[in-house]
């Protein structure tokens, strides 16, 4: 696994001319650079590639049309104005790292080039956001072994976890289409449901409407059909990390599921953060990665050295909701639980090492969500069946509302960053989303 080391771009005493983006306070940071699509609300160009820099986006159709960068960091400025990432991320690591190069180098204090990209850039607080790139397709993991067993016990109390859980990255595959930007806002989904004492099912709203804070994974090069992709390469081919909410319809989920897993429950939408923070502004944030002794150990073709020695990610994860009520009274959104990805049972590399050990030929632009990352704590559960014992035990809110699952008008941002023992602090912005009534 060729992970990204760390170079220039990660000097933590680089500033930016940017001032914003010095305030030890902001996502974005000169050491972030993550990207996404965007165009402006009124007078819009069209969605194209930026890139975030404290409170503003560099325009990187503007950048390459300046004619700002020359050798790969121009093929790669030029694939990443387009009005979704993926030609860019097709492009593979070198041309990643090229540009990324290339735009700290302009952004830093005392570049040359700063009346020249001053002319690119953007207020965020004048944007709208689309998905990033294009989604081909979407894989959900269950890689907390913490909510694997949360849920198991709930269903399960004699045997929580399955046999195979400690041994292979667990996964189903989702549905791309209703994937979308934070922001996104949908009708509370319909379907089938059966109550245990129901002599049959019945049709309606879905009455157990859930969150799950995950995080999420682009693949940007690809590989061939019957191409596996060793654990040793596999971060070549991980463009970056996004912030996840795979929106769960429980009661849905628990009359369908059996025997082919998830389907109507997780299908009517899903939210991801705008931002795409890459693998290599994540390097400095690495952990160690160790299955505790008395588990099975991963098979050969899921282990190397490198990810053993820092295949983890110290990410800070939180997960907020703002009621209606709070909304209409000005209240902010308050937090129910906090977590962190390193708590994951299995690494980004060995999730893309396994969804390609059978042949399966991953696409740029692909997503592989993590599942809801919930850690060993009861305050670090990151979902609402979780939170109140599958209905059982109601969370009561700072204003008296109660809640047991989501109703309408609830929003859900989900929130995450880097610090670690670092002297920078980056982050991936936020992932809200809000339930409308039924159709």
């Amino acid at each position: 696994m060729t992970q990204s080391t760390l170079n220039e771009t990660h000097n933590p005493s680089l500033k930016s001319w940017v001032q914003s983006a010095n305030d030890g306070k902001t996502d974005f940071p000169i050491q972030n650079l993550p990207f996404a699509s965007f165009n402006e609300t009124t007078g819009g160009k069209g969605f194209r590639g930026g890139v975030a820099i404290g409170d503003q986006i560099v325009d990187l159709k503007a950048v390459s049309e300046a004619g700002l960068f020359d050798g790969l960091a121009k093929d790669a400025v030029d694939a990443a104005a387009n009005e979704k990432l993926n030609t860019f991320m097709a492009m593979g690591k070198e041309a990643w790292s090229a540009l990324r190069a290339a735009l700290s180098g302009a952004l830093a204090e005392g570049s040359e080039q700063q009346t020249a990209m001053e002319a690119c850039l953007v207020a965020q607080s004048d944007v709208e956001y689309g998905n990033p790139c294009h989604i081909p397709d979407y894989t959900d993991f269950y890689a907390s072994v913490h909510h694997a067993t949360n849920i198991g016990a709930l269903f399960r109390p004699d045997n929580p976890l399955l046999p195979n859980y400690k041994w292979i990255p667990i996964g189903y595959h989702g549905r791309s289409s209703s994937i979308g930007v934070s922001g996104q806002s949908f009708p509370r989904p319909k379907g089938q449901t059966k109550a245990p004492d129901a002599a049959e099912p019945s049709f309606g709203p879905c009455k157990r409407l859930d969150f799950e804070l995950e995080m999420g994974a682009f693949v940007g090069k690809g590989n061939d059909i019957g191409e596996s992709v060793s654990i040793e390469d596999a971060e070549d081919h991980v463009f970056g990390m996004c912030l996840f909410n795979d929106w769960s319809a429980r009661d849905i989920q628990g009359w369908e599921y059996q025997p082919l897993g998830p389907f109507l429950a997780k299908n009517f939408a899903s939210t991801i953060s705008p931002w795409i923070v890459t693998m290599e502004a994540l390097a400095p944030y690495r952990v160690a990665f160790s299955h505790p002794a008395d588990d099975p150990q991963p098979l050969p073709y899921l282990t190397s050295d490198e990810n053993s020695a820092k295949g983890g990610l110290d990410i800070e994860l939180e997960v907020l909701l703002q009621t209606e009520k709070m909304r209409n009274a000005g209240e902010a959104a308050v937090s129910l639980a906090t977590s962190n990805m390193k708590y994951s049972y299995w690494t980004i590399a060995q999730m893309m090492t396994h969804h390609t050990v059978g042949g399966c030929n991953m696409q740029a632009g692909d997503l592989m969500a993590t599942g809801t990352m919930s850690g060993p704590d009861a305050s670090e559960a990151c979902a609402m069946i979780e939170l109140t014992s599958g209905g059982k035990n109601p969370i009561t809110l700072p204003n008296g509302e109660t809640r047991t699952f989501l109703e309408d008008g609830d929003t859900v941002v989900v929130k995450g960053f880097c610090k670690s023992d670092q002297p920078v602090r980056i982050g991936f912005g936020e992932c809200a989303g809000t339930v409308l009534p039924a159709k």
